[in-house]
């Protein structure tokens, strides 16, 4: 999944860059509200974590303009403010969460997955089923044939944007867009060498190379 921060704090954006890029996460950091309505209006995030004290545009105007463009990001907003007048603004520009720093970075992380949940489709189950293989998007668990497969935290995240499109074909450039960052400029060939190692794992036939189009994710045996 690929996330934008907008915090201001520099220290801070990059300590919750480095943290969520470790969950397996693709994180994307900007300082200012209007270059991040910029990019959160240009690309394609699945959750955006927003202050709402920046320079430029604050979090209340980037989450309205985003809402009243039609962007149904779910967002995470991020501020030193407290009380309820506060959060009650947040939420009523378009928000779908609310954080008050200082905050636990596990709360934090926990109610990034909890939004990443919502938005898949409420009610929906975190578990996928292909073949023998088992993945759990919420606990990050993955089994085949009932014994626990032990992924690094990228390469979760590649077989997580394979196991969400089981069946279907997924392009090289999908899961670079959403597995690394938007600063990302190194080979490409990146992919092909997870794709490796889950194979190594998961098994030779869990995915499938479809020639020119990308990978496809078919069984866990």
């Amino acid at each position: 999944m690929r996330l934008l921060i907008v915090e201001d704090e520099k220290r801070l954006a990059l300590s919750l860059a480095k943290g969520l890029t470790a969950e397996g996460y693709a994180v994307d950091v900007v300082h200012d509200g209007l270059e991040g309505l910029h990019r959160a209006s240009e690309s394609p995030y699945d959750l955006l974590v927003l202050d709402i004290m920046l320079p430029g545009m604050n979090g209340y105007r980037v989450c309205a303009a985003l809402r009243a463009a039609g962007n149904d990001v779910p967002i995470l907003m991020l501020t030193a403010k407290d009380g309820e007048y506060d959060e009650a603004e947040g939420l009523d520009t378009g928000a779908d969460d609310y954080l008050t720093k200082p905050f636990s970075y596990v709360v934090l992380v926990a109610r990034v997955r909890a939004l990443l949940r919502r938005r898949a489709g409420a009610g929906a189950s975190p578990v996928h089923t292909v073949g023998g293989l088992r993945v759990d998007t919420a606990a990050r668990r993955v089994q085949r044939d009932g014994d626990e497969v032990a992924l690094t935290a990228k390469e979760f995240a590649v077989l997580e944007q394979l196991v969400l499109r089981a069946g279907q074909v997924v392009s090289k450039a999908d899961i670079l867009e959403h597995v690394w960052d938007f600063a990302y400029d190194g080979d490409p060939n990146i992919v092909e060498v997870y794709i490796s190692a889950l194979r190594r794992k998961l098994g030779a036939q869990a995915i499938r190379t479809v020639r020119g189009m990308g990978y496809r994710l078919e069984a866990g045996r």
